[in-house]
């Protein structure tokens, strides 16, 4: 088992960071005073986030799979409660002395499911016992639900990325690779469309520059373009470069075949084309698609 994050590690620490809105979120949301929760790293929970408390006790925790409310929820992957937490017997205690010393009555764990997997758990508590009704468990599992996204979206872009082709010696690409890379920048296109977190889509930006960037022939001059296509433009106008019709662009990015149409027939007016095959050509010499 690893050592736990340090702070500067887990500032850096994109998916840390996404855990930590998370938390924020679940206070706001659920309206229990204290939450907090980590990412599962070998078998336990790094706790790195922690909000509301009024002291120090859970801070550095570390819960070990099947220990404790939170160890149990991790290894069952379903939520787990405890309305009187300092009496529950469904559980072992060694985490008594943080919660406890954090003065937590009621406790709620959650796992962050990513697929079949478990990546973490949230947790929402409370100082006195209360109910846990549809409200406040509704509110987790949205927020569970929500960092689950975002955290499948960061691996499969982590995964595309690291199946991207490189260009040969001399820079020039094969014409297999460059087909791939291509397919893979209207993939990220796809998911980039659909994500709110402002941090997300920005780097996924950076993501598509570079992919956009590699793609580009070291041998051919590029044309010298004023042309800014807005991102829903970028976005059809790389599925429809991968011979996408209409209506499975509108299907990929979640828009009505009408708008799509009229996101090409912009496109092809700013790029002085009369077809979208031309548009996607002159977009590529532009360095506008890879």
């Amino acid at each position: 088992m690893g050592a736990p994050l340090s702070g500067s590690d887990a500032i850096a620490d994109p998916d840390v960071h996404a855990l930590d809105r998370a938390v924020a979120d679940l206070v706001r949301r659920t309206r229990f005073p204290v939450a907090f929760g980590g990412l599962a790293r070998g078998d336990a929970i790094h706790v790195t986030s922690i909000h509301g408390a009024r002291t120090r006790s859970l801070d550095g925790l570390v819960v070990e799979a099947s220990r404790g409310l939170g160890g149990r929820a991790l290894v069952e992957k379903r939520p787990r409660l405890a309305l009187d937490y300092r009496s529950a017997r469904s559980i072992t205690h060694d985490y008594d002395r943080a919660v406890l010393g954090e003065g937590i009555a009621t406790l709620f764990a959650v796992p962050v499911m990513v697929g079949d997997r478990a990546r973490g758990v949230i947790y929402c508590g409370s100082w006195a016992g209360v109910p846990v009704g549809d409200v406040v468990s509704r509110s987790a599992f949205a927020v569970a639900d929500a960092l689950s996204r975002e955290l499948q979206i960061r691996e499969e872009v982590q995964r595309r990325i690291a199946r991207a082709p490189r260009p040969e010696n001399g820079g020039r690409m094969p014409a297999s690779a460059r087909e791939e890379l291509r397919q893979t920048y209207a993939e990220l296109r796809s998911i980039a469309s659909v994500v709110d977190d402002p941090l997300l889509r920005a780097r996924l930006h950076r993501l598509e520059q570079r992919l956009a960037a590699l793609s580009h022939d070291a041998g051919e001059p590029a044309l010298d373009l004023d042309v800014k296509l807005s991102p829903r433009e970028t976005d059809v106008l790389a599925c429809a470069a991968l011979g996408a019709t209409n209506a499975e662009i509108a299907a990929a990015l979640g828009l009505r075949e009408g708008t799509v149409k009229s996101y090409l027939q912009s496109a092809m007016a700013k790029l002085d084309a009369s077809t979208r095959h031309a548009a996607v050509a002159t977009a590529r010499r532009a360095g506008l698609l890879p």
